[in-house]
This record gives structure tokens, sequence and C-alpha cells, in this order.
């Protein structure tokens, strides 16, 4: 991993407003007051959904209220990805770009983004200051490939089944200051089957249990729902008349062994004496 480093420019000051302080309030009040410092990845994540980035001043702010040196909030938010060190566009479109996505045309989508965005990379953001994009790795929406994630301070919402025309769409509707509808756009719920001929668990015998053959005995459990007869295995006749003849089977051992077994046993040699005796 490349190394991160927070932005050059920075703020002259930081404060959570009331509703990310309720919050910040809520994860301090979960741990002891000597492990207040196990809050300050959920911390870091409420400053950067409030400002859309964490700043120098909020790592300080966040390291007094965890109660923890401030170089130790700056190993965690350069650590992990997802926060942003610096100031980006108010969308930040993360295109997945693993085997399902790009076999399904990931790679249209990222030629949309530099077309309509510009290079790729968080510090790279459109003119208007709305749009910045990036390529991620699986997001685990493999069923609704291709697909992307929109990141903003109102969440970190999906947009799958995507074309290069829709996602051109998008971003002008963005752009422009509309909303833009999440989930698949080609208005499957979820990742139901896209040529089903029927319509997914429209028929209630589906899921209501009248298509289940009844079962003996209940899982897990030694309650029959009904006791069976016996069954009764009839011996083969040869078996039979051999058993009336010679009485029960009883193991015999082999000859060989039993003359082993009837051997006595060996002296045991003994030590040599020694010559100084």
């Amino acid at each position: 991993m490349s190394v991160r480093r927070i932005a050059k420019e920075q703020p002259d000051s930081f404060a959570f407003s009331k509703e990310s302080q309720a919050k910040v309030d809520f994860w301090l009040a979960k741990y002891p007051e000597d492990r207040k410092a196990s809050a300050v990845i959920p911390l870091l994540w409420i400053a950067q959904k409030q400002e859309n980035w964490v700043s120098e001043p909020a790592m300080r702010v966040i390291a007094e209220a965890c109660g923890m040196p401030y170089i130790r909030v700056l190993e965690v938010a350069t650590f992990y990805t997802m926060f942003n060190l610096g100031p980006t566009g108010t969308h930040l479109i993360q295109v997945c770009g693993t085997t399902p996505c790009w076999l399904r045309g990931a790679d249209t989508l990222k030629a949309v983004c530099e077309k309509k965005i510009g290079p790729k990379g968080r510090d790279h953001v459109s003119a208007d200051g709305k749009l910045a994009w990036e390529e991620v790795e699986c997001l685990g929406a493999c069923a609704n490939a291709p697909m992307v994630q929109i990141s903003n301070t109102e969440g970190d919402l999906y947009y799958e089944d995507l074309t290069a025309e829709a996602l051109e769409q998008m971003l002008d509707d963005l752009a422009a200051g509309k909303a833009v509808k999440a989930g698949p756009i080609s208005g499957r719920a979820c990742s139901e089957p896209t040529q089903a001929k029927v319509k997914v668990l429209e028929d209630a015998t589906l899921y209501d249990g009248s298509r289940a053959a009844a079962i003996d005995l209940l899982p897990n459990t030694d309650e029959r729902k009904s006791d069976p007869e016996p069954s009764t295995k009839r011996p083969s006749s040869a078996r039979a008349k051999s058993k009336a003849k010679t009485g029960p089977a009883t193991a015999k051992p082999a000859p060989k062994d039993k003359a082993e077994a009837e051997k006595p046993k060996a002296a045991r040699p003994k030590a040599p004496k020694n010559k100084d005796d």
C-alpha cells in the first residue's frame, strides 16, 4: 500500500456539530473510561461524514475525546483507506474493477468517469467540486455487476446493473444537484433473476411449507411424528440352514496363531558379567 499523507492545506479548527456530537457521546459511552481509545474509528468516521474528509484539527479533537496521543489517531487514519485525508468531491464515485464487474463492463464505467470527471483519484475533483472518482476492489455485489458505490455526507449507497449510458446520466444528475435513486437500475428487486419466467416468491406455495414432504423424524430430536411399523429383516435361506446345522458362528483362532500363543516364552538373556567382578 502506498504512503498516505494528510492534505497540506488544513482548516484552522474543527468542532463536531450537534448531531455528530450526539453520535460521539453514544460511542464513547460504550467503553470504560480507560478504554475510550476503542472509539477512535467510529469517531473518525463521524468526522468524515460531517465534513466529507478527516482534517488534522479533527484528529486532534478526536485524540482528546479518546484520551490518546494525537499520533495514534494519525496512525489509524492513515492506515485505513476508507478515510479521506484531504478534501474530495461532494460525491465520491467508487467504481468496482474486480473480475465480476470487469467481465460485465466495468471498463466502460471507468471510461465514463474519465470523460465526465477527469483522472481517477480522490484529490482529482471536477471543476464544480461536486464529483471525484476512484477504482476500488470488490464491494460484494457481484450478482449485480457492474456497480459503483457513491459516498457522500448522506451515506454510502450502491448503484447496480449499470451501463455506461446510465452512469453518465447519473453523473449529470448529481452535478445538477438532483437525487439519484440507489439500487439496481434494471428495476429488479435486489439480485433476483433477470430472466425469470415466474415472479420470485409470488406463488405462496414456494415459501409457506405446503410443498414440503412429510417427515418421520424431526431434525435434531428423537421425537417421531408417527410410530412406524417395526421392520423385520429376513435372513438369507443359506445362512438360516447353516445356523440350524452348526449353531451360532464363533470366531476361532487360526492354527498358526494358536501354536504361537501356546509356545512357551523364551527366557530373558542374562547380562554379560564384568571381567573385573
